[in-house]
């Protein structure tokens, strides 16, 4: 039997929404409530007009969240099946029709895609190594002005191609705003 998470959207047009995901503590673990709220208060309430890469789609809790507070674009990357089907019902339940969804691995996505985005949302499953593989491969998808938000179970210390802008912990969530250095 398959067990369901919900996990709750925080605010924008579809704030309040429940969205069920499979309950796999293995494969998913969606951003806290808190650690979500903090996130969009850095990257301001209201993302109209923005676009946006969810690498690691998981629940969907980033990407919908983002969806819901008015960005153009949501791309949604995930590459495990029963999860993809899990949001490919939520983004019909919403009727989220700026939500793209591709059923594919994180980096060959990146190394397809020659898209822009104005904010890239990157929270692989932690003690994967994927977080310190893509990063390297970001600043060529993300826009003048963009940013990459990444969460992990450890302090991120990213090299000197980026710049923390924010940064946070809850529990053994690690979070940060990156922007590109310009300067190095």
């Amino acid at each position: 039997m398959l067990l369901m998470g919900k996990i709750r959207i925080i605010g924008g047009q579809w704030r309040s929404r429940l969205l069920q995901f499979s309950d796999d503590k293995l494969l998913l673990r969606p951003t806290p409530d808190r650690v979500r709220e903090t996130l969009f208060n850095w990257l301001g309430q209201d993302l109209t007009g923005k676009t946006c890469l969810d690498l690691f789609a998981g629940s969907g809790a980033l990407g919908f969240e983002a969806a819901s507070r008015g960005a153009k674009q949501v791309t949604m990357i995930e590459q495990n099946v029963k999860t993809t089907r899990n949001l490919r019902n939520a983004i019909e339940k919403l009727a989220a029709s700026q939500v793209k969804l591709e059923h594919t691995d994180a980096r060959t996505f990146l190394a397809s895609n020659s898209e822009y985005y104005d904010i890239i949302f990157v929270d692989p499953p932690y003690q994967s190594g994927l977080l310190t593989e893509v990063l390297p491969l970001l600043p060529a998808r993300l826009r003048k002005n963009g940013v990459v938000y990444a969460e992990s179970s450890d302090k991120l210390l990213p090299d000197n191609t980026w710049l923390i802008c924010k940064q946070g912990r809850a529990s053994h969530v690690y979070y940060c705003l990156l922007t590109l250095n310009l300067d190095g």
